[in-house]
């Protein structure tokens, strides 16, 4: 399939490069043309100058890029330039709204657009391990499910155009609540004197085994942050599901908190540290 791909930051350059892997004809577009240059010459395909020209004859578009701002902007860029029936894929996390918006616009256009925000990180998407989670028309959906499949190890479709950004809503809200208890439980073990190894190997074997416990108990003891999903995403994130419990009339009064302490975090200097470095407002880093 042509394919332009819009957004080679750490999560698209890595997904990009599955798919060229995987024999898709790849035109790439960054705001910082050398990273799309550098693309093109470790995968092929076109280093485009402009969305459009990334656009230009393709019969999908994927996005990952920053915010609704920047959706809104690329898909009014790329859309005339596309291929009669294409479909974009936007694994950008955004708000639903924006999602509806777009698959809106494009549906007018004769296009398809489908909001597939992921979870996996970094190493999800340098491993091809990505969850996506999927909002859009059903058809489009069976369309570039193989396409996804190149990053994407659990693809789901979640409902009509929005779906998919309302479970990475609740996604992002489970993981707040997680990695502020885990945060919570090593800090109360340091006070406590227990060696932090042995606890985490006694209880990850029972109730309290999470991902976060598993991946992320033994660099938070040594104050590691510099890796992972950066605190300002999550932030980001969250300001989201805020927005839309807001309209919806949820209670998420866990998730708010851990915003706020987001936020502390940011004022410590770790706007850029991974989420788990909740823990420094309890346990400050070594170094």
């Amino acid at each position: 399939m042509r394919i332009g791909f819009v957004g080679l930051g750490v999560m698209g350059f890595p997904m990009a490069g599955h798919l060229a892997r995987a024999g898709h004809v790849l035109q790439v577009f960054n705001r910082s043309p050398a990273k799309a240059l550098r693309f093109a010459e470790a995968h092929g395909g076109l280093a485009a100058e402009t969305v459009a020209e990334a656009a230009h004859g393709a019969e999908a578009l994927i996005l990952c890029v920053g915010n609704d701002d920047d959706v809104r902007h690329v898909v009014g860029e790329a859309l005339g330039d596309l291929a009669p029936g294409a479909v974009i894929v936007d694994h950008t996390t955004t708000s639903a709204r924006v999602a509806r918006e777009m698959a809106e616009r494009a549906h007018a256009s004769g296009r398809a657009f489908l909001d597939a925000p992921v979870s996996g990180g970094q190493a999800g998407a340098e491993n091809g391990a990505l969850t996506v989670m999927v909002g859009g028309d059903e058809a489009a959906f069976e369309r570039m499910r193989p396409v996804i499949a190149a990053y994407g190890k659990a693809i789901r479709r979640m409902g009509p155009a929005g779906s998919g950004q309302l479970t990475k809503m609740v996604n992002q809200i489970a993981i707040a609540g997680a990695v502020q208890g885990v945060a919570e439980a090593m800090h109360f073990a340091a006070r406590a004197g227990l060696d932090l190894a042995e606890v985490q190997a006694a209880i990850s074997k029972g109730a309290a085994q999470s991902w976060q416990l598993d991946n992320r108990w033994g660099t938070m003891a040594e104050g590691e942050f510099d890796f992972g999903f950066a605190v300002d995403w999550m932030r980001k994130d969250l300001g989201i599901a805020l927005d839309e419990a807001r309209a919806n009339g949820a209670t998420i009064a866990v998730a708010a908190l851990v915003d706020q302490f987001y936020a502390d975090v940011q004022k410590l200097g770790g706007r850029r540290w991974d989420t788990s470095s909740l823990v420094a407002r309890l346990e400050p880093p070594k170094g």
